[in-house]
């Protein structure tokens, strides 16, 4: 694999992750609206324990969404300033696909349904069949009203439930019993790094200037730092 720095701070959750050399470091921490003044702490105490710097790295990532917009914002501008400043290639990961391969990885699970509490009575979905080999979409993503979700929920296991919107819509989405905590109720900077790596051998990579952040929902926009309009 190569050397990638992924971050993430789609949700209540902020993480970074680092792959360098074969080993595998992060940090993540629940810690809402804190994502701003911790994100890029985070990555300075990464590095420095790993003692790299960021000429290191071949590759970065960030989770693009969907999630929180204020958070999926921080993550790409911090993911967009960090590549301006090296030159570095981005992968713009899923997360709802994060947390789908990271239930393959943990738990050994292949098809995950992600629900992300989007609050405003509905959830983000994402539907992934996961593998060593990469990703596969099972249904595209979306953002729905939970009842919508509440036939296709009822024909999987608790198993394969990962996000906030199980436990925040339990009753509309029909369940009746699950797991709290589930196995894997935020996104992971580390899921994104085995993704990323599908992407770079897949040239499926993008410059600074082609960042585009995943929102789902219409009428939001991304807005490049200043002077790179």
């Amino acid at each position: 694999m190569a050397n990638i720095l992924a971050i993430d701070t789609s949700t209540e959750a902020c993480s970074v992750a680092l792959t360098y050399n074969g080993e595998t470091d992060f940090i993540f921490e629940i810690c809402p609206q804190q994502h701003s003044q911790k994100i890029l702490t985070f990555v300075d105490q990464l590095l420095a324990r790993n003692q790299i710097g960021l000429n290191a790295i071949d590759t970065l990532a960030y989770g693009c969404g969907p999630g929180s917009f204020t958070g999926v914002r921080i993550a790409a501008s911090t993911v967009q300033g960090l590549a301006f400043g090296t030159d570095l290639p981005v992968a713009q990961v899923s997360t709802l696909a994060a947390m789908c391969y990271q239930n393959y990885k943990e738990n050994k699970v292949s098809e995950t349904l992600a629900l992300i509490d989007a609050r405003m009575n509905e959830v983000y979905s994402g539907y992934y069949r996961c593998s060593e080999d990469g990703i596969l979409h099972l249904a595209e993503e979306q953002v729905v009203p939970p009842e919508e979700m509440r036939e296709l929920v009822a024909g999987l296991s608790s198993e394969q439930f990962v996000g906030t919107g199980y436990e925040a819509y339990q009753d509309v989405l029909g369940i009746k019993t699950l797991p709290k905590p589930l196995k894997v109720e935020y996104p992971n900077a580390v899921a994104m790094l085995e993704i990323a790596d599908f992407y770079r051998q897949k040239n499926a990579l993008v410059d600074a200037e082609s960042i585009a952040p995943t929102y789902l929902r219409d009428k939001v926009t991304w807005k490049k730092l200043p002077g790179r309009e």
